[in-house]
């Protein structure tokens, strides 16, 4: 149980982080989801919007901090 406990909490810290760098972002007027590279498709009846290039930037993001926590989970 211990295990699953200390998953649960680094999941709510990332959670958290993430929660307040995209806050952070939106105070700094850093533009996520309006960035270049992002589809968006406006028509009569509806529109279709992709975040392409923030999808790419949010992953890229999260890899380097998943991997920056299984390493110092390892020591």
């Amino acid at each position: 149980m211990e295990s699953i406990s200390r998953y649960l909490m680094l999941f709510g810290i990332l959670l958290f982080l993430l929660g307040g760098g995209m806050y952070l972002a939106a105070k700094f007027g850093i533009p996520l989801g309006r960035l270049p590279g992002d589809i968006r498709i406006e028509g009569e009846h509806g529109s279709f919007y992709f975040p392409l290039t923030t999808s790419i930037l949010v992953s890229v993001l999260l890899t380097i901090v998943v991997n920056l926590i299984g390493q110092l989970l390892r020591k």
